[in-house]
């Protein structure tokens, strides 16, 4: 079986999605590439795991940015997923779809099919909600969505005090209005995490048409001319070739899908050339257009205990352990980040929120990193819609050299005020009366930073990722223009080629990425079957 009529490269959120749907026709064979292992560790499926899979290098990428001159020559993390289910198997499983506006957007740049109104079914025919099924929200989909269900007084003080400043409690970010501030909804099923793994590809999985191969890295694209005619790919240390029939998709993400297609010899001619690639067809927007969201982490130490002390003895270990295991709850079942908050920083500049926190009952210097030795807690925050763009290049020819990955973080004048104003809103919210008795004091961004001036420095000092590159291989009608792919998907000027995954959103989503991720597979499931019909 070395010929097929699809070829995915990458099982993560988007690929496992696509695989799965394409191989519902058994007519079809379909072939799904992922370049780590199977989702097998006990880590991957523990909500609150992320914090071991965010550093393991079996399940992650490790990707480190090239120093970012706007954050003080800094290198910055970012870690990706490696393994079924990609970044939606170490995510923080936030649900989260963004803002009408987003997509209304998106189509109103000349991509027909993707407002709002024409995506929502999308998202709806993807999701299994809790609550059940209404105009919003689905019942039925693979992909479980469930209420963190315990209300923890922190989150409850910080809901009280976004209120002080104008924020209203929300029961739904995904409904007709995402400002607010209110609990989350996780991609969890009875205490675990639900992956794209787990929500698609384990029910596919028995299908005869549908072959999966792990620890299988794709090395290049087979083209003839200029069509794409299979995946080169190297497994156990040798090099293989798989053909397709139709369609080559790549949904390898928003780092590796344009990676791919400059080591095939599609992209930027200049770029090519100075790294040995012969150029099969230039076009400049390959790697192009890299935005992510920046987040700045406040650190506070709390009057209370918080989930630093049941990590920092082996009683509170003991009990939450326990705790997961009779009854799957407690802080093991629900991740770190439990309330969240989506607020205008920019009121005269935004007419829909432009900032998002994530409000975590522990603290850390970063991410995933060990808990600090107080009672503490986070209030992280990220600007939406940032203006900054950054880009993907390859560095040579080689298909194992991690690229050039240049963020190009508060490179402009919006995104400087808005990260500086962001850091402002939460601490409005932690200096509001419902807070002020569960804060002792504030550890960072601290008492030193009493200016502007002071508090963009600390954003270049200790802004990281909030894991949503996106944007380098942007879906518009205008190669000349930067697009790479257009409304269907299809990379411009090549044939039986696709890209889906979050490299092809042309602006941010105002949120998480995951959930629209999942949608945009979803949709390009539907288009592939449509095109390769007609």
């Amino acid at each position: 079986m070395d010929a097929y009529d699809f070829i995915v490269v990458g099982a993560g959120s988007s690929g496992a999605v696509l695989a799965s749907r394409l191989s519902e026709d058994p007519s079809v064979r379909v072939l799904l590439l992922e370049a780590g292992p199977p989702d097998r560790s006990f880590w991957i499926h523990l909500p609150v795991g992320y914090g071991k899979t965010m550093w393991s290098k079996t399940y992650n990428w490790c990707f480190h940015t090239d120093p970012d001159p706007n954050m003080n020559g800094r290198r910055i993390y970012w870690p990706r997923g490696k393994t079924l289910g990609g970044s939606s198997s170490i995510n923080g499983l936030i649900y989260i779809r963004g803002q009408r506006e987003d997509f209304d957007r998106w189509a109103a740049a000349g991509n027909p099919g993707w407002s709002f109104e024409e995506v929502l079914p999308y998202f709806i025919r993807s999701e299994a909600n809790q609550r059940g099924a209404d105009p919003w929200h689905g019942a039925d989909g693979p992909l479980a969505v469930s209420d963190i269900g315990a209300r923890h007084p922190l989150i409850e003080g910080f809901i009280a005090g976004a209120a002080e400043i104008g924020v209203p409690r929300t029961e739904d970010f995904n409904g007709p209005r995402q400002e607010g501030a209110g609990y989350f909804q996780l991609t969890t099923r009875a205490g675990l995490r639900c992956s794209t793994a787990k929500a698609y590809l384990k029910p596919a999985r028995q299908r005869d048409n549908l072959r999966i191969e792990t620890q299988a890295q794709a090395t290049g694209l087979v083209l003839e001319g200029r069509r794409a005619t299979g995946v080169r790919y190297r497994q156990s240390g040798l090099d293989k070739i798989a053909h397709s029939r139709a369609e080559v998709i790549l949904c390898a993400g928003a780092i590796q899908s344009p990676q791919l297609l400059q080591l095939s010899g599609i992209g930027p001619a200049d770029l090519l050339q100075s790294r040995g690639v012969p150029v099969v067809h230039a076009l400049e927007g390959v790697g192009g257009n890299l935005q992510d969201h920046l987040q700045m982490r406040l650190i506070y130490e709390s009057t209370r205990p918080t989930t630093n002390d049941d990590m920092n003895s082996w009683w509170g270990q003991a009990r939450v352990g326990l705790q997961w295991l009779f009854t799957r709850s407690g802080p093991l079942a629900v991740g770190i980040n439990q309330g969240g908050c989506f607020m205008r920083a920019l009121p005269d500049e935004s007419a829909t929120p432009d900032i998002q926190f994530h409000v975590a009952t522990l603290s850390a210097d970063m991410a995933g990193g060990k808990v600090h030795p107080f009672s503490g807690f986070t209030l992280s925050v990220c600007q939406l819609r940032p203006q900054s763009r950054g880009h993907i290049r390859i560095r040579s020819n080689d298909p194992f050299e991690t690229p050039e990955m240049q963020p190009n973080y508060l490179s402009t004048d919006l995104d400087r005020r808005t990260a500086v104003a962001a850091v402002k809103s939460a601490r409005a919210i932690a200096q509001s009366r419902a807070m002020q008795p569960l804060v002792r004091r504030e550890v960072k961004p601290g008492p030193e930073a009493g200016d502007d001036a002071a508090l963009l420095e600390f954003c270049r000092n200790n802004g990281a990722t909030i894991f949503h590159p996106s944007g380098t291989c942007a879906m518009g009608r205008d190669p000349a223009q930067g697009a790479v792919v257009d409304a269907r998907l299809r990379v411009h000027g090549m044939a039986g080629l696709r890209v889906v995954d979050c490299s092809v959103m042309p602006t941010l989503v105002s949120g998480n990425t995951n959930a629209a991720a999942i949608m945009m597979a979803e949709k390009a499931a539907d288009m592939i079957r449509q095109d390769t019909a007609a």
